[in-house]
């Protein structure tokens, strides 16, 4: 059974795993699905996911006009009768699309941390989910969990990584030193209620994510080309180069077996391209030193060798003139 086809209890059953007893305790007190106003449900201020694919939301909505809403939004109640969105602002979008005055939600009263952690672990959830979206937002976990700025955050998964791959004896010293902290503890816990990936496996293949160029993590985010491609594009050194062949693989859907062979003939061109470049600055070279090397010379007391220079440069002034 996908995730999609999922009762809405059974998806939140990782959320209570990953925020513990006192989620658990807001959901055995949770009221049935109702149904409300959409107006009276307000999006908060910052969400975890950035963008939604037009065609998909379309789509959404068409099938909520058909069928409506088949899974209740989760909100939480706000002073004054209104509510603010926890999770599902895909449904929420498409619900507004289709022109729907009510919505079926349901509704939990938590605290600012715990709605932006739900957040989070509802889109780690989504079946569209692209690697970079997931890379980011389990970060924004561990932000949260460890209380602990991002790029430290970073820098303890990389030193975890690092000891692990240096000392692989587990009773080295300086391994349990670093995997024995409580900041390590958490990051385990975290990758096993997950369930997606090992934090091995995080450190190893999604942090280099966040090294790609800006163009590159733009389309990458924006789910426009497939995680293998833009890793591939990102290859290219040269912004303008890099920029036409995201342009194209956008345009044309190229395969990744075309954008690799387009990569080749890029490179393969830079390298004749580089080839001429050193092979002009040679030259260039050359003639610089025999300049100054004729300047000291004594070529002109000699009548023959006079003659042959005068013959030279009336060459040299009839080959600039006709640039």
């Amino acid at each position: 059974m996908s995730k999609k086809d999922q009762p809405y209890s059974s998806q939140l059953k990782g959320v209570a795993a990953l925020l513990g007893e006192s989620f658990n305790q807001t959901e055995s007190t949770a009221n049935s699905p109702n149904t409300v106003a959409i107006n009276l449900i307000k999006l908060p201020p910052s969400q975890p996911r950035r963008y939604f694919d037009p065609q998909k939301l379309e789509e959404l909505s068409r099938s909520i006009k058909e069928l409506g809403i088949l899974e209740p939004l989760l909100v939480r109640p706000l002073p004054g009768g209104d509510y603010e969105l926890v999770a599902g602002e895909r449904r929420y979008r498409a619900a507004s699309m289709a022109a729907l005055t009510e919505v079926p939600i349901i509704s939990r009263v938590m605290d600012d941390g715990t709605a932006y952690q739900v957040r989070l672990v509802e889109n780690l959830q989504r079946e569209d989910l692209n690697p970079l979206e997931e890379t980011e937002g389990i970060l924004e976990l561990l932000v949260l969990r460890l209380e602990m700025a991002l790029h430290e955050v970073i820098s303890h998964l990389n030193r975890m990584r690092n000891v692990c791959d240096r000392y692989k004896q587990e009773n080295s010293e300086l391994r349990h030193n670093v995997m024995s902290q409580p900041q390590t503890k958490i990051i385990e816990e975290l990758f096993a209620s997950l369930g997606r990936m090992s934090w091995e496996s995080f450190v190893k293949n999604r942090l280099p994510l966040l090294n790609l160029p800006a163009d590159v993590l733009e389309v990458l985010r924006s789910g426009q080309i497939e995680y293998t491609k833009a890793k591939a594009i990102a290859r290219v050194q040269d912004d303008e180069t890099r920029k036409e062949l995201i342009e194209e693989a956008k345009v044309l859907n190229l395969s990744l077996s075309e954008i690799k062979r387009k990569i080749q003939e890029i490179e393969q061109q830079s390298k004749l391209n580089l080839s001429s470049q050193t092979e002009t600055a040679s030259i260039k070279q050359r003639v610089d030193d025999t300049f100054q090397r004729f300047k000291k010379a004594k070529v002109w007391d000699d009548p023959k060798k006079k003659a042959k220079v005068e013959k030279l440069l009336v060459q040299l002034e009839a080959l600039m003139k006709t640039e």
